[in-house]
Order: structure tokens, then C-alpha cells, then sequence
């Protein structure tokens, strides 16, 4: 061969070399029901940023915000077929599966966001509950911030005594139905994308959500009395789909948990801290903000730990036992 047949051939192996596909980018589907300027969509990006950064670009994550893939009970369902990889949602929503679960929407289980923290991090009990998760088609990888539950409704509520009779929306709970009824509210159970226009139609007077989301979804526009009862601490864990996850090697798997954990630290702190920030917001665009004495909410409230447990029995005290250890530690 000659020297220039070579140099030819040499050429001719480099360009295809340059020309040959990278390796496949798996990419992996996030779905969730907030909206895209919410700090759960904030932490969501943050999430499928570092997924392909620690997979070094194996995997990358699309998230798909505002209910575009299904609403939460639709995600969790989907987790457990792998029509979606990954759904951040309410404890609660995923109790339909892990039916113990509804015993974290106990109504005034801690007082603050550290109390709250900490009581998923460390508690025995509930620790015992998310690992009955992989069984049930997914499992939970790290637990993100939402907040308390506050109320946005149409007229104001100082008290339980203002809740008689007046509809309230709530997502489909156990839990959260009975603490709502214990406060005097009609219940009705919608999907969040319709909660809006319900409010706006008269279909319902109010809803009820954490700051964030009342904040992101604009509720106070229609329902401008925003009172802080904080009746039910709920963040949102996050939760992957068992097929996806026992596709990954053990590698991805730690990458893919630290991923969740770094942006659990994000939505932990930003949420937070903007709590007050989003109050005056909404204040600034007309809402009016209470923050009524919590001791008639509390009282109305006390069947419910009875009912809860006629039916999950052991399950409550434990539960309850955790909490209060935290309550002990953590001030």
C-alpha cells in the first residue's frame, strides 16, 4: 500500500469514527401535578439536572409539570407499570396503595417544618411503611417539601363555626376527608387542574393546599381569604417506578438517590424560606392573609384520632409516638 493509500485510509477511519452515534441517552419520565413557576417544579429540574450529571449522561430525565402525563392518583398508578419513571406527590396520594400512609395526614401531628423534617426522616414507624413500597410497584427515594395545609376560601374563616356547611375541596384522602368533616366543611373531591374554575364557578367555596401550591396555582385570585390553620403537615415524597429502578445498575441506583436527595435539600430550604415571601405576594395582588387562634381548629379535629384508630389501630400510636419523641428533640 502506498503512503498516500494510507494516509486515505487513516482519513477515511477518523471520519467515520467522528461520525459513529454516542452511546444511547436513556431517557427516563417525571410526571407531577404542580405548575411550572412552583418550587416542585424548581426541584424537579434541579433533579434531572444532576441525574445526568452523576450518570455522566446516561440518563436523562424529562419532567412533565401541570398534570400534562395524569393527575397524582393516574402517576402513582402509572409508577407501577412503568408508563413514567418518577412522580413526586402527597403521602397521602400514594395511600391507596400503602393504606397505612394515611395516618401522616393525622391533623396536627408536628408544629413546625423541623418537627416535620425530621419526623420523616426519622421515624421508625414510617420508615417501616416506605419499605413496603417496592412491593406495591414503587419505591420512595428521598422526601421533598410542600408545607402545612392552609385554606383559601371565598369568605373569610376565623373559626371552625365559619367552615358549617360550606364546600371544600380536598384530593381524594381518608384522612384528610375526616379532619375537613371534623371542621364542619362538605367535602368535594376534584382533581387540581379543575379547582380553579370549581372555586371561580361557585361549584365549590374553597380549597385547601400548602402556601406553594396556593401560590403557583393562583387559588387565592378566586378565593382571596387565605387562613394559616396549618391543619396537616404534607410534603411530598418522592417515588420511582420498581421496573425502572431494577433496570439500573447499581451505580445509577446511587446516582439517581443522590440526585433525589440534593434536590430534597433544594425544596426543603426553598420552600421555607419563601413562605412569607409568597404571603406578601398574594397579599400585594389582594388576598387577605389570617392567621386565627389554632385551639377551635385543634378541638374540632380530636374525633378524628379515635376514628383513626377504630381503623388503623396500632399503626396511629405509633405514629404518634414517633412524633412526639421528635416533638420532644426538635423544637
Amino acid at each position: 500500500m502506498t503512503m498516500r493509500g494510507f494516509r486515505f485510509m487513516a482519513a477515511t477511519a477518523i471520519a467515520v469514527a467522528f461520525a459513529l452515534p454516542a452511546a444511547a441517552q436513556t431517557v427516563l419520565r417525571f410526571s407531577h401535578t404542580d405548575q411550572q413557576h412552583g418550587a416542585r417544579q424548581e426541584a424537579a429540574e434541579l433533579f434531572a439536572k444532576k441525574v445526568e450529571e452523576l450518570t455522566q449522561g446516561r440518563y436523562k430525565v424529562q419532567v412533565f409539570c401541570c398534570s400534562q402525563l395524569g393527575n397524582d392518583p393516574k402517576n402513582i398508578e402509572q409508577l407501577g407499570f412503568g408508563g413514567i419513571d418518577f412522580t413526586v406527590s402527597g403521602t397521602g396520594s400514594y395511600a391507596p396503595h400503602l393504606p397505612t400512609l394515611n395516618v401522616t395526614a393525622l391533623p396536627y401531628l408536628v408544629d413546625n417544618f423541623a418537627q416535620g423534617q425530621a419526623f420523616y426522616d426519622r421515624s421508625k414507624w414510617l420508615q417501616a411503611q416506605f419499605a413496603k413500597a417496592p412491593a406495591k410497584g414503587f419505591r420512595f427515594l428521598a422526601t421533598w417539601e410542600a408545607g402545612f395545609r392552609d385554606m383559601t376560601t371565598k369568605t373569610p374563616l376565623a373559626s371552625p363555626a365559619d367552615a358549617k356547611g360550606m364546600k371544600l375541596r380536598t384530593f381524594p384522602n381518608e384522612m384528610m376527608r375526616w379532619v375537613l368533616e371534623a371542621m364542619g366543611f362538605n367535602i368535594q373531591i376534584m382533581p387540581l387542574p379543575e379547582v380553579y374554575l370549581a372555586i371561580q364557578q361557585g361549584v365549590v367555596q374553597g380549597q385547601e393546599n400548602p402556601i406553594d401550591t396556593i401560590a403557583s396555582n393562583k387559588f387565592y385570585e378566586v378565593a382571596p381569604y387565605i387562613t394559616l390553620t396549618q391543619h396537616v403537615y404534607s410534603p411530598i415524597p418522592l417515588a420511582i417506578s420498581e421496573r425502572t429502578w431494577q433496570k439500573l445498575s447499581p451505580a445509577d441506583r446511587k446516582a439517581v438517590t443522590e440526585a433525589a436527595q440534593i434536590a430534597a435539600a433544594y425544596s426543603r430550604k426553598v420552600v421555607q424560606a419563601n413562605e412569607e415571601k409568597l404571603l406578601a405576594d398574594m397579599q400585594a395582588h389582594g388576598a387577605k392573609v389570617s392567621r386565627p387562634p389554632l385551639a377551635p381548629f385543634r378541638a374540632a379535629v380530636q374525633p378524628v384520632y379515635a376514628k383513626a384508630r377504630e381503623k388503623y389501630g396500632a399503626d396511629v400510636d405509633a405514629a404518634l409516638a414517633d412524633a412526639e419523641a421528635i416533638r420532644k428533640q426538635v423544637k
